[in-house]
């Protein structure tokens, strides 16, 4: 099931006029975001910090949360932070953290639940203990806005629950003092794709905008001094895949600009550990170097050491937190390797071929690294993934599990579709997880794969990947490079600019790292200076054709600046070879 590559159509002549001041690929790049009018355009290229958030009293709610926050802090109550573990709720708990201890108010504490024990959202067990402890109001990041039993239980125990959340309500709402959700009814917010940490800190936006007509002994916040927590707000909106569009991309940009100069002690020994540059920081390094580390603390053990270590002001704790975090994240890449193994060996002893979907399980396996694993075999073999492990070593007679889209197929529109085979079900187009009791689980591969050829049926096949230009060897400079940085940081809704380049000769082949597990192709331009190209984790197996030193390839690429051992170059990331 090879991709399929279409190059975008011409820009329309009258927007291509009114977008005349800009370089023609930058004019290009804009109307593929959707962009057609100069104001956006504008916005989009220079985001404004002042001039393009949003007033965060538009979020439904948000008055009622700043008078219950602002009482609690005036009479000395004690507040729990209740946090996801992941690399959006974490960091979400760190702002939070950061603005009381900013403002002298010291009687909070966090939590955060345990990923392969308690599971996500609030569970009794935790509000009882919270309760234990004196806490009197429940602040979420990230969660809750499903847990309406919960916050129930937390209210027969005199406790206030307020909910800052971004995933999708259900038809019944907690009875919470309030809730912060851009994505509840009649919430009139213009974003509605914050992220966890995102809505946290419009919180503290209207905090901030409010505290000083109270009579509260406090320490006076400077003016701007909230700018600083923008290095959390974008590493969670680049972990959290949202869309980098709208208040997003404000939250990436600066977040970005924060991170390069980011104090913290925590992210400074992860950035030293991992032989990154803090100054030059790219997105691809967040995802792909530090959110996985800050992940693998819930997915391999406890997430609070990941909320320790963005939290940290002391080196050395820093320093030993960051030892740790890499670690267990190797470990992790252990096991998700055993589980590869594992998988490919299946399906090479397969007797029934290549099914529709891929669906495999062992009990042993952990729930949490699942998605990991189904994100690499959707990629290699262009096909929905669905994995299932056993939550716990308790004989729970439920199976928990994840998927992800390969090809066009939407995976929750699967779901639905095999719904009787499920105790339960989320998650979107790309990516979601499921539960089915122990004596349903030999069914799930027959159904998925029924339900797949149903929405076959009614689908268009294999759709068009679109190439944004194609560029000859020539046009890898720096020049060109400088328009494309301009729409960076990229990730979701901002996709990298895809490259397609003819029929190029391949003058160079080798593989490298320490476990030659990655591919380097040298090509040479007419000036007869190299070009390079590089694909992490290739051997060039996976693409459709063979290559070979001399052979004449199509490739598709992006363009990255590369600041390895801080020397600068320019060079492409391979995406396709055909």
């Amino acid at each position: 099931m090879p991709k399929k590559y279409a190059i975008r159509d011409p820009i329309p002549k009258e927007i291509d006029e009114m977008f005349a001041e800009y370089d023609p690929l930058v004019r290009s790049l804009l109307y593929a975001r959707e962009i057609t009018d100069l104001d956006s355009a504008e916005r989009f290229l220079n985001p404004d910090y002042d001039k393009h958030l949003h007033d965060p009293y538009l979020l439904k709610g948000m008055d009622k949360a700043v008078e219950r926050i602002l009482k609690a802090i005036k009479s000395d109550e004690k507040i729990g932070i209740y946090s996801d573990y992941d690399a959006d709720g974490i960091p979400g708990a760190v702002i939070l953290s950061d603005f009381f201890k900013k403002i002298g108010f010291s009687k909070f504490l966090n939590y955060i639940p345990l990923r392969n024990e308690e599971g996500f959202g609030l569970n009794h067990e935790a509000i009882a203990g919270l309760v234990e402890q004196g806490v009197k109001l429940i602040i979420t990041i990230d969660c809750g806005i499903t847990d309406v039993e919960e916050v129930d239980f937390a209210n027969k125990h005199k406790v206030d629950v307020i909910i800052t959340d971004h995933h999708s309500p259900l038809e019944k709402l907690p009875k919470a003092v309030a809730i912060i959700n851009p994505k509840q009814e009649a919430c009139s917010y213009p974003d509605k794709m914050l992220c966890g940490s995102g809505v946290i800190f419009k919180v503290i936006q209207a905090l901030i905008l409010k505290i000083k007509n109270y009579k509260l002994k406090i320490i006076t916040i400077s003016p701007g001094w909230e700018k600083w927590l923008l290095d959390m707000v974008g590493l969670a909106t680049l972990s959290d895949m949202v869309p980098l569009l709208g208040e997003n991309r404000v939250f990436a940009y600066y977040g970005m600009k924060v991170l390069q100069k980011s104090p913290r002690a925590g992210l400074q020994k992860l950035f030293s550990l991992l032989k990154i540059n803090q100054t030059t920081v790219t997105e691809d390094d967040v995802t792909f170097m530090i959110t996985p580390r800050i992940n693998a603390a819930s997915r391999m053990g406890i997430p609070h050491d990941a909320f320790s270590l963005l939290s940290t002001t002391d080196e050395v704790e820093a320093g030993t937190l960051s030892e740790h975090l890499n670690k267990i994240n190797d470990e992790r890449k252990g096991v998700v390797g055993s589980m590869v193994r594992e998988i490919k060996k299946r399906i090479e002893n397969s007797d029934s071929g290549m099914q529709h979907v891929l669906v495999f399980g062992n009990p042993e396996w952990k729930p949490s690294l699942l998605g990991l694993v189904a994100g690499s075999f959707s990629d290699e073999h262009n096909r929905p993934v669905f994995f299932w492990g056993r939550e716990g070593s308790n004989g729970s007679s439920i199976i928990k599990g994840s998927c992800r889209a390969g090809g066009e197929t939407d995976v929750f529109a699967l779901m639905e579709k095999a719904k009787d085979v499920f105790l339960d079900f989320g998650g979107h187009k790309g990516a979601g997880g499921f539960s089915v009791a122990q004596e349903k689980i030999h069914l799930l591969e027959g159904r998925l794969n029924e339900a797949f050829l149903e929405l076959s049926q009614v689908s268009r096949g294999i759709l068009d990947t679109w190439v944004d230009k194609k560029l000859s060897l020539e046009d890898v400079n720096w020049e060109i490079w400088k328009h494309i940085e301009k729409f960076a940081p990229f990730g979701l809704g901002n996709p990298k600019p895809l490259f397609l380049f003819e029929n190029i000769k391949v003058t160079g082949l080798k593989l490298f790292g320490k476990e030659k597990n990655h591919l380097e192709l040298k090509f040479k331009n007419s000036k007869n200076s190299d070009v390079t190209a590089i694909a992490f984790f290739s051997n060039g197996d996976k693409f459709p054709v063979s290559v070979k030193e001399g052979s004449k390839i199509n490739l598709v690429a992006t363009l990255e600046k590369s600041e390895f051992r801080n020397y600068p170059e320019l060079r492409l990331r391979i995406v396709d070879i055909f």
